[in-house]
């Protein structure tokens, strides 16, 4: 072989090196370039050529250039100055595996891709050739169905969604934005409206009313001259037309009550104004006097209904968005022996906010009653002026129609018959807007009036902090820290409000919590159990003596909790009781009703019929203790998240909660007894109109006869509409 032929071969040697160097270069990371480099060494003397033996000695200068190179990667490296290989820039800037591979980034579950075979070529040096066509199966490789591709940060990355952690402050804020967004938008919209013009328009129809009063009894006892008597007739018609005018927005309510398909007692009112109005202007042709003094009552009542509905909602509505947090009354039917049970639960603001405006089974019946008093009326007018008509012609039967029709539908109508459902309701409403409760509309009213039981636990008797240890004496030989320990096992296990008060005890004289076996709780006053595989009994003085225990008889307390071990008094432990005044106060109101009873679920034994009836002064025979085992399971029974909420509680204690109940159930007797009394007196009125007419006993007729019936029904009506304030 010629010198040409060997630099060629030479040529061919180097460019192999380099270009394998910089591909082995390119499939390991920058980090560890003395790596890199033992692998060049071990896989470029398979890249030697083979030379024939006779063409030794020349191929020899060839072989010291590769192995110059060779030896020059193969020497150590130092450590202060790290060798890094001898590439370019233009190589570098055509190989971008490198710069991805400088940071690799795998997060989630991108699998970073490496080359099949790797391991193989490092190892093998027998497939060299195979080698230079490694770059190709790469390629072929890197578009197969199982290729991943590697990326920094993952492209579309799926993450998984975190669970939403409740928390006091968040649900807080949550709440905030609802009340925000309902009841305190509504009660700023209310309190911007005030009641300033309805208490004025109030004042100017009492005014007018007190007028057209005297007027009429000037006429009645007959001080009104003739020649006054026209000025009388057009004075009264005037008031009436005042009286509309003050009452105007309640006639516009009634018209649109009308368009919306539904006839109120505003409606009747628009047809009582209207035959009113007519009657008056015939009167002043004829001079005789209206009854306006009438219609001008029932103007000032409407206005008065409507006063108390503003403060009604205006008060629940401040109620509400004051809250921090909402507790909710339910109803659980079949609770306790067939009786339904009254629980608590989370109330949300929709439950109120959903049905405050739901009117009452009282409402609808009255908007039927207003259909069937104007066809009355109306009827009853036809019929007298039809008998008027034909003794006295026609004029007169029109005159004597629209007059009967105008009365009968002013009898038809007390005036307190406005505010029969609205006054106890605002009554009720004050007292609970002290306390910081609001009943969920007429359908939780409806709820709460049932018969019912209203359980009731030992934190609604002794809240937190009113139960405290005024006093410890011991008993025979037994050690004190034992003592207390076996008491406060027998408390733990019993709950109640003992329960803190000894375990606090214990732990502040490092005492050993003992384990109760064969736990018992009696119903007069007392639990027992084994501790230690000693008989132990802790109750009050008359259970201990019950149980045959032995008790000093200088040792008399009222509120005292005292211990025996086998059989032997032990040790007494004297309990002050605070007297908390919302627990007084709701046990009070909750046993003042026949329909409802008081379940005492707790199990703290000290909570007995004798300590109720001398610490709170309460009627015990409508407070229910059952046995031991059916207050635990009672305890265990929850309310349904799919139960209504009738009534919503944001302050703490007992009082809220047995208020609304009470208060739901006086309401509902209110309206009942105030409906059915203003439906008597209606019926009444229209019935004697009916009967005046048939007599044609048209003479008493007259303004001041319709004007007392109309007080005569004012008594009943607003004695009954004060029932909702005594709780």
């Amino acid at each position: 072989m010629d010198e040409q032929e060997i630099r060629m071969d030479e040529e061919e040697l180097q460019e192999f090196s380099l270009e394998d160097i910089i591909k082995e270069f390119s499939d390991l990371p920058e980090e560890q370039p003395q790596e890199a480099e033992e692998v060049a060494a071990t896989e470029e003397p398979a890249e030697e050529p083979e030379v024939a033996p006779e063409e030794e000695a020349p191929v020899e200068e060839a072989d010291t250039a590769v192995n110059s190179d060779t030896i020059r990667m193969e020497m150590p490296v130092s450590q202060e100055e790290p060798y890094e290989p001898a590439v370019t820039a233009d190589t570098i800037r055509l190989d971008p595996p490198v710069a991805q591979e400088e940071t690799p980034s795998v997060r989630g579950d991108t699998i970073p891709f490496e080359p099949v075979g790797k391991e193989e070529e490092a190892d093998s040096s027998e497939n060299a050739e195979e080698e230079t066509e490694e770059p190709e199966q790469q390629e072929e490789e890197a578009f197969s169905e199982n290729w991943e591709p590697q990326y920094e940060d993952p492209i579309a990355e799926y993450v998984p969604p975190r669970p939403v952690l409740i928390h006091p402050r968040s649900r807080l804020r949550e709440l905030k934005k609802k009340l925000v967004a309902g009841p305190e938008k509504q009660y700023y919209a209310l309190a911007e409206i005030g009641f300033g013009k309805l208490q004025i328009a109030m004042f100017c129809a009492v005014i007018v009313v007190l007028l057209s009063a005297g007027a009429t009894v000037m006429y009645a006892m007959g001080i009104v001259p003739e020649n006054r008597m026209r000025l009388m007739v057009f004075g009264q018609f005037m008031a009436m037309l005042v009286s509309a005018l003050l009452g105007s927005f309640q006639l516009i309510e009634g018209v649109t009550d009308l368009l919306r398909k539904r006839f109120t007692l505003h409606t009747l009112l628009v047809f009582s104004f209207l035959l009113c109005l007519v009657d008056g202007i015939l009167c002043l042709k004829d001079i005789r006097v209206p009854c306006c003094a009438a219609f001008s009552l029932q103007v000032l009542f409407s206005l008065w209904n409507a006063h108390e509905n503003r403060s009604i909602k205006m008060g629940q509505m401040d109620t509400m968005r004051r809250a921090n947090h909402l507790d909710g009354l339910t109803v659980t039917e079949e609770y306790y022996e067939g009786a339904a049970g009254i629980l608590r639960k989370e109330a949300q603001v929709e439950d109120f906010m959903d049905h405050y405006r739901e009117p009452s089974r009282y409402e609808k019946v009255l908007r039927v009653y207003a259909v069937v008093a104007l066809c009355l009326s109306v009827a009853t007018g036809i019929g007298a002026g039809v008998l008027r008509g034909l003794s006295k012609g026609v004029y007169p039967g029109i005159s004597m129609g629209l007059q009967v029709a105008a009365v009968t539908v002013l009898a038809a109508l007390p005036a307190s018959m406005f505010v029969c459902l609205s006054r106890p309701m605002a009554v009720l409403e004050q007292r609970l807007h002290k306390i910081g409760a609001v009943l969920c509309g007429w359908k939780g009213i409806q709820a709460l009036s049932k018969k019912a039981v209203f359980p009731v636990d030992h934190e609604d008797i002794c809240p937190t902090g009113s139960v405290k240890l005024n006093g410890v004496k011991f008993f025979g030989d037994r050690e004190s820290d034992e003592i207390i320990a076996y008491c406060a096992a027998l408390c733990s296990a019993a709950g109640g409000a003992l329960k803190p008060l000894f375990e606090h005890l214990l732990e502040s004289r490092n005492g050993i919590h003992y384990e109760v076996a064969e736990f018992c709780a009696y119903e007069n006053g007392g639990v027992g159990g084994e501790i230690n595989a000693e008989p132990v009994l802790v109750g009050n003085l008359s259970f201990l003596k019950e149980m045959g225990v032995e008790v000093p008889e200088n040792v008399k307390l009222a509120h005292s909790v005292g211990i025996s071990i086998n059989g032997e008094f032990c040790g007494l432990f004297a309990i002050a009781y605070d007297k908390n005044r919302a627990a007084a106060a709701g046990l009070g109101t909750l046993t003042g009703y026949r329909k409802l009873k008081v379940l005492l679920t707790t199990g703290d034994f000290m909570l007995t019929n004798e300590f109720l009836r001398g610490k709170f002064n309460i009627n015990t025979k409508r407070v229910v203790q059952p046995d031991p085992e059916t207050r635990a399971a009672l305890r265990e029974v929850k309310a349904s998240e799919e139960a209504a909420v009738a009534a919503i509680s944001t302050s703490e204690g007992l009082a809220p909660f047995a208020f609304c109940v009470t208060g739901a159930k006086s309401l509902k007797t209110a309206c009942r007894a105030g409906t059915v009394v203003h439906l008597v007196g209606g019926c009444l009125g229209i019935a004697i109109m009916v009967t005046l007419t048939v007599l044609n006993a048209w003479i008493y007729l007259t303004p001041a006869n319709m004007f007392l019936y109309q007080l005569v029904w004012l008594v009943p009506g607003l004695l009954i509409t004060n029932w909702t304030k005594p709780l």
